[in-house]
């Protein structure tokens, strides 16, 4: 006979008995979960993060095209206003430039634009009366009847452009002189024209002298121009010689002119 041991050796669960658990567990699980009540799903404060997420996505989006126009242009502009590289002399741009008044009784310096254009002589507007110094003692004036001037004797003068010896709507240029040996003072009437360029004294030796112009204020289509010489034409005997007088418009075609005028005409 085999002798009995101490202990007898224990025996694992069976499988089905393992799997009649689990399934009493799961039973008393779902018993217990019908009992609770799940919480609300949040849909609006879902869809108010979705909203705001789409706007701050839009927000950066538009930042980030701001910037890059603004870089576009900041390049543009850089490229616009980049210094020249190479020694050419940039062209001058359109139209007269400036120019400083002359010392009165100085013949008026005509002032050029661009390369090529004619000469201009910017037309000084005065008021109706107002006195003008042309130097050398001579003073001139305008009115709305027309060109008044006096010189250092104090004897006054005076050219009407209302008289009806002058047609105003057709371009011309009057003469009147006064001098001694010393020098004349050359003045007169430009009319016909608001595009007056210069007003030039040719004198028979091939000099040419720019005379000053003055205007009232509108462009009433006359003004006065004045130039002081010296003797050339200073006492108007023949053997002082003689000179052209020419009005030229803006774009430099000459409008008008007096050839051979004389001192004291």
């Amino acid at each position: 006979m085999t002798p009995a041991s101490d202990s007898e050796p224990t025996s694992e669960p069976s499988s089905a008995a393992v799997s009649d658990v689990d399934g009493r567990l799961r039973a008393v699980f779902a018993e217990a979960a019908h009992d609770i009540t799940p919480n609300p799903l949040p849909l609006a404060a879902v869809r108010r993060r979705g909203r705001a997420h789409r706007r701050r996505r839009a927000v950066t989006l538009a930042a980030l095209a701001v910037l890059s126009v603004s870089g576009a242009a900041t390049v543009a502009e850089l490229s616009l206003s980049a210094p020249r590289t190479d020694d050419r002399a940039a062209p001058a741009p359109p139209g007269p430039s400036a120019s400083l008044p002359a010392a009165p009784g100085a013949p008026a310096t005509a002032v050029t634009g661009r390369a090529g254009a004619p000469p201009v002589t910017e037309v000084r507007v005065v008021r109706p009366g107002q006195r003008v110094d042309a130097g050398r003692g001579w003073t001139v004036w305008l009115t709305a009847e027309g060109k008044h001037w006096t010189g250092a004797d104090g004897y006054e003068n005076s050219r009407s452009v209302t008289d009806g010896n002058i047609d105003t709507a057709v371009p011309g240029i009057s003469y009147q002189s006064e001098g001694d040996g010393t020098g004349t003072f050359h003045s007169g009437l430009y009319y016909g024209t608001r595009s007056v360029g210069r007003v030039e004294l040719r004198e028979e030796d091939g000099r040419t002298v720019p005379a000053e112009l003055l205007e009232l204020p509108g462009r009433p289509g006359w003004g006065v121009w004045y130039v002081y010489t010296p003797a050339a034409l200073g006492a108007g005997s023949p053997d002082r010689g003689t000179a052209d007088l020419n009005l030229y418009d803006r774009a430099g075609g000459r409008i008008a002119e007096l050839p051979g005028i004389r001192g004291n005409r």
